[in-house]
């Protein structure tokens, strides 16, 4: 099914030894209404680094939000549907409510809708992106790159979409870690997304 990945997680009990205390399909699963074929399937995160390790409760239960925690991380997988016609209905508006529904009002650089691509964002972070199924096509402002399965990325804080022109769902592991961006790069945008 879309979106069912099996997560195990470790801990220990109460003599300090290695357990599973859990194993079951991943439970914070979000599609969104404005992009037909996506399912983002938030996986764990952690609020500070050095993370904490411990028998903390399911940090995925919290409300849903793109960006990691300040000084965490977050790991997700999403599968990317195939591009469509429903893409060309996606003005400012709609890029609006769809970035809404991941808990951020400041991602998105498709502020008039006049965009390279209607979900162009930038967050301020590190992110490790390697495709897992299929292709994709990662949108930057200049130029484009298509990555297929097995293609690792390490996206640090640019401009960009993610375009499935293949016809076929695209499935992505996505670990984002929070960042400051260098004041030099900064300066050529509005430093706070």
């Amino acid at each position: 099914a879309q979106g069912h990945v099996r997560r195990i997680v470790t801990g220990h009990d109460e003599q300090g030894l290695s357990i599973v205390t859990e194993d079951r399909a991943a439970p914070s699963v979000h599609t969104n209404p404005k992009r037909v074929g996506f399912c983002l399937t938030q996986l764990w995160m952690t609020d500070a680094t050095p993370a904490f390790v411990g028998n903390e409760p399911d940090p995925t239960t919290r409300p849903h939000k793109l960006e990691p925690p300040r000084n965490g991380t977050v790991v997700r997988i999403i599968e990317f549907g195939p591009e469509g016609d429903w893409l060309q209905k996606i003005d400012a508006d709609a890029t609006r409510e769809a970035w809404s529904a991941f808990g951020t009002s400041t991602a998105s650089t498709n502020r008039t809708g006049q965009a390279k691509h209607p979900f162009m964002h930038r967050t301020q972070t590190v992110e490790y992106a390697p495709v897992l199924e299929g292709e994709i096509t990662l949108v930057l402002d200049r130029e484009e790159v298509l990555m297929r399965q097995g293609d690792f990325l390490v996206e640090r804080g640019t401009n960009h979409a993610w375009a499935n022109r293949s016809g076929k769902p695209c499935k992505m592991l996505f670990v984002l870690i929070d960042g400051q961006f260098d004041p030099e790069i900064a300066k050529h945008f509005d430093g706070a997304h």
